[in-house]
């Protein structure tokens, strides 16, 4: 039978807008999908790089006004790829135009303008997704299947970081393509809404809802020049953010996110301890899983590294032989995958953008904690 055609109109050119086309590219080389991704067209601020990136990655056409594309009557999925500040005006605009929708991370700048994308999608009844990628690397969803399992038993702590060191020199602007993550306007925060956004969006999916946080900020270069006026200005985004929190199943949290540790490019860890076992991950060794457990014979007890690439593991029957790795990009294969998934069984595939806002009630609370330097409470 000849596959359904999914029509996607990619709106963002960079870095994410790479990792999103080849993502439906891949996906239903790999998956067995009623749908056929169509790359149909691609849309830029520039005409000239729009062109050009749809010709490297097969797009059917270009455009440089985003309004267009929403209004074409043959896109079904607009992907957004764009920098935080233009999240919810597209996105809300797309669903009232009755499309499907998927949005980088994170889902606004703010909890407010979540809540009106969440809003705008769910009236309209489009589907909808974030793409939270960590969740699809197979060593962390198989730890989110050993903990419903009930193999740690209670829980007792959760700890994360995310460290980098690209924003060190004072040189670095603000503002402009590539360094747009430091202009408050567009980012919304700074290691916060960016980093943290992916320890939180795990933590909630791995271990549950997140009470009350405590937490600080600092922002180390307070001036930078701004690279599209050229002027100096105040930085306005944090440059480094820690928090600790309490988790509704009574566990504690420690979470922290810098971009001023020397020496490390993405260094994204996590550990969860429960009474019967503990779990650890390492993005930089993303196909293994460490694993300790209590229950196993005293002499032999030791942390054992699990290397995640038998076929019963999550989503590697999709790839290679036994032994055989995969790595960051197949992350956003296996998100592509599911969400086309979900169409087909007319089942939302986490995380939606309603899931991607308690993700923003999180960030929120830190941030108003980092200025009250008091315990504030997460809504929801």
């Amino acid at each position: 039978m000849a596959k359904k055609k999914l029509n996607i109109g990619i709106i963002g050119g960079g870095f994410m807008g790479r990792t999103h086309s080849n993502a439906f590219r891949q996906a239903p080389e790999f998956f067995a999908l009623d749908y056929q991704p169509v790359l149909k067209t691609v849309c830029t601020r520039s005409a000239e790089g729009a062109a050009k990136f749809a010709a490297n990655w097969g797009f059917e056409s270009s455009e440089s006004d985003w309004r267009k594309v929403i209004e074409r009557k043959d896109i079904d999925l607009i992907d957004i790829a764009t920098p935080n500040d233009t999240h919810e005006t597209i996105a809300v605009a797309a669903a009232q135009a009755g499309k499907m929708v998927m949005c980088e991370k994170p889902l606004g700048r703010n909890a407010a303008e979540a809540e009106r994308m969440v809003a705008a999608v769910e009236a309209a009844k489009v589907p909808n997704m974030v793409w939270y990628n960590y969740r699809r690397v197979p060593a962390v969803t198989l730890a989110k299947k050993l903990i419903d399992e009930g193999r740690l038993g209670k829980i007792f702590h959760y700890r994360a970081k995310f460290l980098q060191d690209w924003t060190i020199s004072a040189d670095v602007p603000q503002g402009g393509t590539g360094t747009w993550r430091l202009d408050a306007s567009v980012a919304g925060s700074g290691v916060t809404g960016d980093l943290l956004a992916h320890c939180i969006d795990t933590a909630l999916w791995l271990n549950g809802g997140i009470e009350t946080v405590t937490g600080a900020t600092e922002t180390f270069v307070k001036q930078r020049k701004h690279a599209t006026t050229g002027q100096v200005a105040d930085v306005k985004i944090d440059d480094a953010s820690m928090f600790l929190s309490r988790f509704k199943n009574g566990s504690l949290g420690m979470f922290e996110a810098t971009r001023y540790a020397r020496g490390h490019k993405a260094l994204y860890t996590l550990e969860i301890n429960g009474e019967k076992a503990s779990i650890f991950w390492d993005l930089h060794d993303l196909h293994r899983l460490q694993w300790f457990d209590h229950g196993d014979e005293g002499r032999l007890r030791g942390w054992r590294s699990i290397h995640i690439t038998d076929g019963d593991h999550p989503y590697m029957s999709h790839w290679w032989v036994p032994g055989l790795q995969i790595g960051y990009e197949h992350t956003f294969v296996h998100q592509a995958a599911d969400f086309i998934e979900g169409l087909s069984k007319g089942q939302a595939a986490a995380p939606t953008f309603r899931d991607a806002l308690a993700t923003e009630y999180v960030t929120d609370a830190v941030l108003k904690s980092a200025a009250s330097k008091q315990w504030e409470v997460v809504k929801g």
